[in-house]
């Protein structure tokens, strides 16, 4: 049976978030094999600088994504301001679709569509945030094969979405950010079989629902359009 690498990190943050993904990302090692999509809730209006925040401490090149784009092993892609991060194949897409949890762009759209994307090449991780957005995304992943990492409740600074996550998953890593980074350069350097768990239908219908949703003039931006260059 073909054999593959667990090439794509899917991370989710929220409150108390930049400062557990700028410790991450100054931890994991330069030559990580694996691609990196990040979800940290903003503000539809704001946030435009937090790929260079990030960047500032970190080993591993940091940008906002563009639709479209391909993941690059060693290179961290963050959702813009008002647009759901998604995959859809192999690529890159930024969705318009409704908030989820009140939020857009939020890290279950994501997570949802790397599990039905990659499958056990998949390895999703939850950090300080409040509410409990991630989780079900986190359920998915385990069930497509892939493995969760989960920010220790006693470091995160909020603890609402790594609870949710530990609740709803069976095998999650829980850890410090430390040991997170540690957990990540060791698992995306073993083989796992190709192929995918199975995944209720609702999920894969749902992504769909994500990545092709009706076009309102709440939508469309006034200026450029997030995820361009010109973030």
């Amino acid at each position: 049976m073909t054999t593959r690498i667990r090439d794509l990190v899917t991370i989710a943050a929220s409150a108390g978030g930049v400062t557990a993904l700028q410790r991450l990302f100054a931890t994991l090692p330069a030559d990580l094999p694996a691609a990196l999509l990040v979800v940290m809730h903003l503000p539809a209006s704001g946030g435009s600088s937090l790929a260079r925040v990030l960047g500032r401490s970190s080993r591993l090149p940091v940008d906002f994504a563009t639709d479209g784009q391909r993941p690059e092993p060693g290179r961290v892609l963050v959702a813009p301001p008002n647009r759901h991060l998604m995959l859809d194949g192999d690529l890159v897409r930024l969705s318009p679709a409704p908030r989820q949890k009140g939020v857009r762009p939020a890290a279950d759209p994501l997570f949802f569509s790397a599990a039905v994307a990659r499958g056990p090449g998949v390895i999703g991780v939850v950090l300080s945030g409040a509410l409990d957005d991630g989780s079900a995304g986190c359920a998915a992943i385990e069930e497509a094969g892939g493995l969760v990492a989960v920010q220790d409740l006693a470091e995160a600074g909020y603890e609402g979405m790594p609870r949710a996550a530990i609740a709803l998953t069976r095998d999650a890593f829980v850890a410090n950010v430390d040991e997170i980074a540690a957990y990540l350069g060791r698992q995306t350097r073993l083989s796992v079989q190709e192929g995918r768990g199975a995944l209720a239908p609702e999920i894969e219908r749902r992504v769909q629902e994500l990545l092709h949703p009706p076009v309102t003039a709440e939508d469309v931006p006034p200026g450029p359009v997030p995820g361009r260059r010109e973030w």
